[in-house]
């Protein structure tokens, strides 16, 4: 029996070969210098990037939607085609995709795949073997290195547009720059005894290890949201949040909030979720207050900082 990540493969490479085969006019050569790169990419994150260093030299395929959880995708037929015809795939690493060796060898990709996470000191486990906490872009500086290898990947599959791939990395350096910069300031507000953090699943690791808060624990105690929460684990949790005063527990915009408003209740602490809640996994939609990185990360460090402050509306 094949699984269903297997059957969805096996019928959308079908239909890239029946599409191959049907078209009438020749293909686009990706050499031509005239033609934007092709590139697909994985997650919302590494696509947000790809968009900022590449500009109107590239396409963007992003594989993943906004507020979609990585464990729950399968590939649509149009995400086969456009890996199959791509320059370029970049994805975030660190384990983050483990679907992705099989969709790509369905869409039979021959070109250059970029693994962002390539230099980023990597949280509880060995980086060459990609094990270890995937959530590398909760830290601005993180993302400078990942942007860096996605523009050297650019300009070695474009050299012709080698030179504009490095301004626009420039300044999308100078814009993380102050991203950083004001975070840090922004968490230097809140009082050190209330700089604790519950979340939905624990994926702040490096958010937290880079502005110095402290982490009491997550709803799903694990980097991956399909792991489940036990009766103890719950009581352990409630026990822990009374026990060091930690003032609010913050889901996420991909998970639901269900466990923990009880958990809330039974702490007796503030939940935030809604519209508040943090973008842990993904970035949100066109028009939210996650719709890039940097949007993400200030929606995220202002709602930490308004509900640890007390000063939430």
């Amino acid at each position: 029996m094949l699984s269903p990540l297997a059957r969805t493969l096996s019928s959308a490479a079908l239909l890239v070969l029946f599409a191959a085969g049907c078209g009438g006019a020749e293909p686009e050569t990706p050499d031509d210098p005239s033609l934007p790169l092709k590139v697909v990419a994985t997650t919302t994150q590494v696509a947000d990037f790809a968009r900022n260093l590449g500009g109107d030299r590239v396409t963007v395929h992003q594989l993943l939607r906004p507020n979609v959880d990585p464990h729950d995708y399968e590939p649509s037929p149009a995400d086969m085609q456009a890996i199959a015809e791509a320059d370029v795939l970049v994805k975030n690493g660190v384990g983050l995709e483990k679907w992705l060796d099989d969709t790509v060898r369905a869409a039979g990709f021959d070109g250059r795949v970029v693994d962002a996470s390539q230099g980023v000191p990597v949280r509880g486990g060995d980086e060459e073997e990609g094990a270890g906490d995937p959530h590398i872009w909760h830290n601005p500086l993180n993302v400078k290195t990942m942007a860096a290898t996605i523009g050297k990947a650019f300009a070695a599959a474009d050299p012709a547009d080698a030179a504009a791939y490095q301004a626009n990395l420039a300044e999308y350096d100078a814009k993380l720059d102050a991203l950083d910069a004001e975070i840090a300031r922004k968490i230097g507000s809140i009082p050190a005894d209330r700089r604790k953090l519950v979340t939905n699943h624990d994926a702040f690791g490096y958010y937290l290890d880079r502005y110095k808060l402290t982490f009491v624990g997550s709803i799903i105690p694990s980097f991956d949201t399909s792991a489940e929460l036990s009766a103890k684990q719950v009581s352990d949790l409630v026990a822990e949040i009374r026990a060091t005063g930690t003032v609010a527990i913050f889901s996420e915009a991909s998970l639901p909030p269900k466990t923990a408003e009880a958990i809330g209740r039974e702490a007796g602490v503030t939940v935030v979720a809604g519209e508040d809640a943090l973008y842990g996994d993904s970035l949100g939609p066109e028009g939210s207050a996650g719709a890039t990185y940097l949007q993400m990360e200030e929606h995220n460090t202002d709602t930490i900082v308004n509900a640890l402050r007390g000063t939430s509306t």
